[in-house]
């Protein structure tokens, strides 16, 4: 691999992390403005117990977005097996093909001169 193909694929490393941690911190903001929104309409809380609130509707929030994260990145990964294997098999049957035509040509071509 080139200088220029590493550094380009440290890149496109380096912006999936930026992007990953971009995504997560909008998930985080998210789930912070509905905790309170979530504990707006409880005006009998305490202070305290409005905080213990929101940080545990945050905490389950985040908990539940990384187990869905995780999952859609399992079906990612099965679905890159799946597709490399349908390509693998497909460029086999034209490989198969194109050979086989090339010697259909060939014997045809072997037979004219026969003749």
């Amino acid at each position: 691999m080139s200088d220029l193909s590493k550094q380009k694929a440290e890149g496109v490393g380096l912006g999936n992390q930026v992007e990953g941690y971009l995504l997560w911190q909008a998930t985080v903001t998210v789930a912070e403005q509905r905790a309170r929104e979530f504990v707006r309409p409880m005006e009998w809380l305490t202070t305290a117990q409005r905080t213990e609130i929101e940080q545990q509707y945050v905490s389950d929030s985040l908990h539940h977005a990384q187990k869905d994260l995780e999952r859609i990145a399992a079906r990612c990964l099965s679905l890159r097996g799946e597709y490399e294997r349908r390509y693998r098999r497909l460029r086999l049957r034209c490989v198969g093909w194109a050979l086989a035509a090339c010697a259909g040509f060939t014997f045809v071509a072997a037979l004219s001169l026969i003749r």
